[in-house]
């Protein structure tokens, strides 16, 4: 079984346009929302157009403007309630005591509620830039989901996988593809600790995970060497979808024409076939046992 989840839901309208095409054409089963979007209004009516695309929350510490009024986040966000944060400044501050994970609560339950408040019933929760994947933040995002009733959380255990192939195909990012390979070892190392913590806490999660050391890279190739190479049992591929245009750029992502060469794979005729051919049954969260 494969979860293909759809980062960014909620970032800009073009973003929302190629996901839910993804899942309407292609093999997207699942998309998480950022709450604090400049598309949220629009994904929401997306969703709601489309409930067999399972949705859920991407929570964010690091891009846009934070749901919370910036007095009671001061840590986390500059006088104008902008995120001002990278995922590495985010750590060392929590580390360092200079942020109080309090603070951190007080953001994600805003960006939950906001999604409730939307009419939507989140599917499972994770992190922009897996800033939920940092112990003590973990902790929170575990005790959240109890409290919420959402059913899963993101895990990255994630197999190595054609990365000498990764490295031929894309020479000229070669640091970039070693520092995502990289980044997805130390991330599944920790979830190895952090998915013992969802079973105890009976919370749902994919048995195998892909698309870290992939981000930015994941084309035709890629997705055709991780179908044909996918692991028994549940995996979740995660994506970044979209279209280029003036509100993308302005979110200062390093991800743009990326994005466009995702969506041409993910809506290719030949993954559809590929996925029948292996015997691959397409789900979202809501469909983990």
């Amino acid at each position: 079984m494969l979860i293909v989840n759809a980062d960014d839901f909620g970032l800009t309208e073009k973003v929302n346009q190629a996901i839910v095409q993804g899942h309407r054409n292609g093999i997207i089963t699942s998309t998480t929302l950022m709450a604090n979007g400049m598309g949220f209004n629009s994904a929401v009516a997306l969703a709601h157009a489309t409930p067999e695309l399972g949705v859920g929350i991407h929570l964010n510490l690091t891009t846009g403007k934070a749901i919370s009024c910036p007095s009671r986040i001061h840590g986390l966000v500059d006088a104008q309630g902008l995120f001002c944060n990278t995922p590495e400044w985010l750590v060392a501050k929590l580390v360092t005591g200079k942020l109080s994970l309090s603070q951190v609560e007080q953001e994600f339950r805003a960006q939950i509620g906001k999604v409730l408040n939307a009419g939507i019933m989140p599917t499972h929760l994770d992190g922009h830039k897996h800033i939920h994947l940092f112990p003590p933040i973990f902790e929170l995002v575990i005790r959240l989901a109890k409290e919420h009733g959402i059913p899963g959380v993101r895990c990255t255990r994630e197999p190595a996988l054609g990365l000498l192939e990764l490295l031929r195909r894309n020479s000229s990012a070669s640091v970039q593809v070693l520092r995502g390979y990289l980044l997805a070892c130390v991330l599944s190392l920790v979830s190895v600790k952090l998915g013992a913590k969802l079973q105890r806490a009976r919370l749902k999660f994919p048995s195998h995970f892909f698309g870290i050391a992939a981000t930015g890279f994941l084309d035709a190739d890629t997705l055709r060497t991780i179908i044909c190479h996918l692991p028994q049992g549940t995996s979740e591929l995660m994506c970044h979808p979209g279209y280029v245009d003036s509100d993308l750029t302005s979110t200062h992502t390093r991800l743009l024409k990326q994005r466009e060469r995702e969506i041409q794979a993910m809506i290719h005729p030949e993954f559809k076939q590929l996925v029948v051919q292996h015997g691959i049954e397409l789900i979202n969260y809501r469909h983990l046992n």
